[in-house]
């Protein structure tokens, strides 16, 4: 394991508004390919990162917890000078993303999670742990949980390509021990009632982080939130349908007037 400094990352645009986007549990950065070539980089700057296990920081050293992920992307944010800033988290990102507005909630702009985990983990029964737990070493469970949360009807070629880039950028080691964290840990208490506007987005396919649950959870937790379902895709917006999930985080984030840097 390699000694650490700052999470690797990748900055696009050069926009005012500043945004940190973070990765779920089955990919790096590379997670947002799909949707670069459209982003609006006149308004935003976008920093995509990768969390320690993953990508760049493959092989870095840590605890894999979302409060470590969080302290990391501060640093990031220190690094690059970004004061105040919007957040986009998918799946477990999500959870670090509301780690991090829990650790700064006067530098956050925005937040936004794209089938988010909930602040208060996921609780698995236990032959869904045991596919969760086991998807560390076993491809044929990575294969089987993005079958799932997409619905079932996705091409067989485009799940084993989402297993491969899941294997080849993860750490299974450090694959394994971010379950524990953004399944396991409650820290809801520390969001409850945070007055930064929020937004999920959720696909109407993926039957694990669902409408239904971000409603228990995410919409009754932020006061200033909203709450979008996309009717044809699951649990990988990104890839499922990147412009759709464009329009929507990228009109939601130009809301903010913040210093008179939204556009129209």
């Amino acid at each position: 394991m390699t000694a650490w400094s700052v999470l690797p990352h990748a900055l696009h645009g050069e926009g005012p508004h500043k945004v940190i986007a973070v990765h779920g549990w089955f990919a790096d950065r590379s997670a947002y390919d799909a949707v670069l070539p459209d982003l609006d980089i006149g308004s935003f700057q976008y920093a995509l990162v990768d969390l320690r296990g993953y990508g760049e920081a493959r092989d870095a050293s840590g605890t894999y917890t979302t409060a470590e992920g969080a302290a990391d992307v501060l640093a990031l944010a220190d690094r690059l000078g970004w004061d105040r800033f919007s957040l986009i988290g998918h799946s477990m990102g999500g959870s670090v993303v509301q780690r991090t507005l829990a650790a700064a909630p006067q530098r956050v702009r925005r937040v936004v999670g794209v089938s988010p985990v909930p602040a208060s983990g996921l609780p698995l029964p236990p032959e869904q742990w045991e596919l969760f737990a086991d998807a560390a070493r076993n491809p044929d469970n990575r294969r089987a949980i993005i079958d799932i949360t997409t619905g079932g009807g996705r091409p067989a070629a485009w799940l084993d390509r989402m297993v491969r880039r899941s294997v080849e950028c993860s750490d299974a080691t450090a694959f394994r021990a971010w379950l524990d964290s953004w399944a396991g840990e409650d820290f809801h208490d520390r969001v409850d009632g945070s007055p930064v506007p929020a937004l999920a987005v959720v696909g109407a396919l993926d039957p694990a982080l669902s409408a239904d649950l971000q409603r228990a959870t995410w919409m009754r937790w932020f006061p200033h939130a909203e709450l979008v379902e996309l009717p044809s895709c699951g649990h990988y917006a990104m890839d499922e349908a990147p412009l759709d999930l464009i329009r929507v985080v990228e009109d939601f984030l130009r809301a903010d007037a913040e210093g008179g840097e939204a556009t129209a």
